[in-house]
């Protein structure tokens, strides 16, 4: 602003000669000089400036006396006060009178704009102006760090599935060793979580794909060769890392594995040159899935033993929580259905796809619930989930869900039971003539919720003992109060029963 003054503070040169000694007449806007007719007399010059007084332009005209003049013998300058614009000095008799104007200056565009006098800012344009970067630079900071954290947690998850453990090498890797002994190994170590994670990497290297013998929303499901045995190769999209990574995190929780729930032997993620492959391998069960099986078998009452009473087993080992240093907690599935159960070559299941699972800790009784946007399979949704009335934070709860869609998996089983005469049904899904192919979760809400619906118990089944006790199980495990369907404990028991009543060896 200083600046600013400066250059408009006009210096004139005389052009008139300056006369020393000489008395002039000027015109005076003094206080004192209205006794005098607003005129004084000096032997100086004459001069009219302008100043700002609380923001209005005023005119001041005064006698300047000769020694206030620089310099006092010769002066070529009359400087102006500070504060004073547009100074005009002159020696003439009233020369003062001229009309005074403070010369407009348009700044550059560098200085338009602004807040204070002179500028063309609000108050509003200058908070503006200071919050809207400081609120920017916040939101970048708040997604950098969102982005270094979920990145972080990405490869700390590949960095588990990948670190290297050199020490086991010659413990696991062997030539003359094969997947049976090395799991036989990994049981008996105390463990019971999964293969080390080193052996994992370098079991996944060497596996050779042979063909494709699934799909899904996930993937693909191949079969693989390593070292002369069959393993299942389940293939996720990059886009499913989450769900590959909690698939194979619970298939890793302690003291899991069971003849009855598939074998996990290892995880990796490959690149290929064009995207990075996630990988998961299993034991390989040839038969394929239960739904496969029951589309293109039928199964005697022993059969249907075998499979519904390994099914109990493989759910009880799954809930059951183990208490101890290497315990195990609970676990819910939480989309069981008969093609997430594979059937082994001896005829037995084993429980499949825990990409949904949930564990529960009972010392902080807090539920482990995977960040997963998939939802079950609508079809063998319990009521009070499609309803949404469950407790989710119930542990109880996601188990008595499994419950009910195990007795729909008992109800496709039951009816491809060929009871010795020859009698025994197609195979269909649950509700098949109540709801279409891809039922949404209104369709199956007013059949199982709204109308109470179950899949039909044909009266024939009383005939027969073994169907009657399935009849019997599948009703209470359909029923609409969750908390008054068996528990898979239960159903094992019974099942256990059946088959010492009919004689069969399981």
């Amino acid at each position: 602003m200083a600046n600013l003054r400066i250059s408009l503070a006009v210096v004139v040169l005389l052009t008139v000669p300056y006369r020393p000694g000489y008395a002039l007449w000027c015109n005076c806007t003094t206080a004192q000089c209205q006794k005098t007719g607003s005129q004084c007399e000096t032997d100086g010059a004459c001069m009219a400036s302008t100043f700002f007084n609380n923001g209005q332009e005023q005119h001041i005209r005064v006698c300047i006396t000769r020694d206030s003049l620089v310099p006092p013998g010769q002066p070529f300058y009359c400087l102006s006060a500070e504060g004073y614009l547009n100074t005009h000095c002159c020696y003439t008799d009233y020369c003062n009178s001229m009309d005074l104007k403070i010369p407009s200056v348009t700044p550059p565009p560098e200085l338009r704009g602004g807040y204070g006098p002179g500028g063309t800012w609000g108050l509003v344009e200058l908070v503006a102006a200071i919050l809207g970067p400081l609120l920017l630079l916040c939101v970048l900071l708040l997604v950098s760090v969102l982005m270094y954290h979920y990145h972080q947690r990405a490869y700390n998850h590949r960095q588990r599935l990948e670190v290297e453990d050199p020490s086991c090498e010659h413990l696991y890797l062997a030539k003359d060793r094969s997947l049976q002994d090395l799991i036989y190994n990994l049981s008996t170590s105390g463990s019971g979580s999964g293969l080390p994670l080193f052996v994992q990497r370098t079991v996944a290297r060497t596996i050779v794909l042979q063909e494709i013998i699934g799909k899904g929303r996930f993937g693909e499901v191949w079969r693989g060769r390593w070292r002369g045995g069959d393993v299942a190769v389940k293939i996720f999209s990059s886009r499913e890392e989450r769900s590959w990574f909690r698939e194979a995190e619970i298939y890793q929780t302690i003291m899991l594995r069971h003849e009855n729930i598939l074998g996990f032997i290892a995880a990796d993620n490959k690149d290929n040159g064009t995207w990075t492959q996630l990988w998961l391998v299993s034991d390989y069960h040839e038969y394929g899935s239960l739904f496969d099986y029951l589309n293109r078998y039928s199964v005697t009452t022993e059969g249907m033993i075998k499979l519904t009473l390994s099914a109990a087993n493989g759910l009880a080992h799954l809930h059951m929580e183990i208490l101890g240093t290497q315990g195990k907690p609970g676990i819910a599935h939480r989309d069981l259905k008969s093609k997430n159960i594979l059937v082994k070559k001896n005829c037995t299941c084993a429980i499949a796809d825990l990409g949904l699972a949930v564990r529960h800790d009972s010392a902080t009784d807090t539920i482990d619930i995977a960040p997963n946007q998939r939802v079950g399979t609508k079809r063998y949704m319990a009521p009070e989930v499609l309803d949404e009335t469950i407790n989710m934070k119930h542990f109880e709860s996601f188990k008595c869900a499994d419950i009910y869609a195990l007795g729909l998996v008992y109800w496709e089983i039951a009816r491809r039971c060929n009871t010795g005469g020859g009698v025994h049904e197609e195979y269909q899904l649950p509700y098949y003539d109540l709801v279409p192919s891809d039922p949404a979760i209104d369709e199956m809400r007013k059949v199982v919720c709204d109308q109470n619906q179950r899949p039909n118990i044909p009266n024939w089944w009383q005939s027969y003992e073994a169907l009657r006790v399935m009849g019997k199980i599948m009703r209470e495990c359909w029923y609409a109060n969750g908390a008054a369907r068996l528990t898979a404990l239960r159903i094992k028991k019974t099942l256990s029963q059946l088959s010492i009543d009919e004689d069969i060896k399981i």
